[in-house]
């Protein structure tokens, strides 16, 4: 839950799409960045779209930086005019869209629309600890992302309504979760640290679960389910032991949760994604666990040398391009990325 690709398939190399036909030849992933201003002008968002688009450009890379690979993407394409279904991601804490970059490439070339906020106050550009505090508006970030997608074709092609999934890593697992309609409840996961010590997850309590006035308690303990979203994937959340087993056992749409199985210290997977998933209904829920995968496995692939360079700038973090066998980075995303497609075209399939 630190600060947080592989290279993607391109859309058209012969991927069977959700509708079972192959992608056309000429696509390519499209990308766009846009901003989603707030009434209140407290919680505009910056958000990430990528999306089939028939195109002539060049593709570019996006989502680079000196520690992190980006993928191939043609940066302002028009949508390609077709229906398609839409994925929402969501980052952990102290990260942003670029986190699961990868990811999103590889749903476009299965012929979704994804799209990918960076939620003010818990990611790497906005830290505003007000905005932090108010750990419900995430699920409701995600939300106002759906609304303005699905009614401005304009910004990533035409969206199939009946066909909404979410997408999140760490705090952003613990977002599509509530987003599905579990509830928090603040005081619960306070009795969690005490009896259980967690200095990963009980640390954060003190920004992201203050102020613990009433008000705040109450929003926490009252989240809504978005209805329009209709699968979620959790990728080695946290915080998850603050969601009331009642909450989870409600919630009636398709989860697919991933644990970590090389525990980053404090964070095990059992007392936080298998939580999660022993309490949500057994019809519904399937939890997997990676044995070989870290907290941060799920992120995008480092470059050479990335670990040294972000340990020099910020000891400990370099732990963030650390996995946890012998397999490299690139293996454990093919698996993830393949148990999603799978997961995503059963949960939605086409009409």
């Amino acid at each position: 839950m630190m600060k947080q690709t592989v290279a993607v398939l391109a859309a058209g190399l012969g991927i069977l799409t959700l509708t079972g036909s192959l992608a056309s030849a000429n696509e390519q992933v499209g990308f766009r960045q846009t901003e989603l201003a707030d009434k209140s002008g407290k919680r505009d968002l910056k958000v990430a779209l990528w999306y089939p688009a028939s195109d002539t450009k060049a593709a570019e890379t996006v989502g680079e930086n000196p520690a992190f690979i980006g993928i191939q993407a043609v940066k302002g394409a028009a949508p390609d005019g077709k229906t398609h279904p839409l994925v929402v991601l969501s980052h952990g804490y102290g990260g942003s869209w670029r986190n699961l970059n990868w990811l999103a490439g590889e749903l476009v070339g299965q012929g979704y629309i994804v799209a990918a906020p960076d939620h003010p106050g818990t990611t790497t550009f906005n830290r505003d600890k007000e905005q932090a505090a108010q750990l419900w508006e995430r699920g409701h970030d995600l939300s106002r992302v759906i609304d303005a997608v699905t009614t401005d074709s304009a910004l990533a092609g035409k969206v199939e309504p009946s066909r909404i999934a979410a997408i999140g890593h760490s705090l952003g697992g613990w977002s599509v979760v509530a987003l599905a309609g579990a509830q928090f409840d603040p005081a619960r996961f306070d009795r969690d640290c005490t009896e259980q010590p967690n200095p990963r997850t009980c640390g954060l309590a003190s920004e992201l679960i203050t102020p613990r006035a009433e008000v705040a308690a109450e929003k926490l303990k009252t989240m809504k389910a978005d209805p329009r979203v209709g699968a979620i994937v959790s990728l080695d959340l946290g915080l998850a032991r603050g969601f009331t087993p009642e909450s989870l056992n409600s919630i009636t749409v398709p989860a697919l949760i991933f644990g970590a199985g090389v525990d980053i210290g404090d964070l095990p997977a059992k007392l936080e994604s298998g939580y999660v998933a022993t309490n949500m209904p057994a019809k519904t829920a399937q939890y997997v666990e990676i044995a070989d995968a870290m907290h941060f496995s799920f992120m995008q692939i480092c470059k050479a040398g990335a670990a040294e360079l972000i340990e020099a700038e910020t000891p400990g973090d370099g732990i963030v391009c650390k996995d946890g066998g012998e397999r490299g980075r690139e293996a454990i995303h093919r698996e993830v990325a393949d148990m999603i497609i799978a997961f995503l075209a059963k949960s939605l399939p086409a009409k």
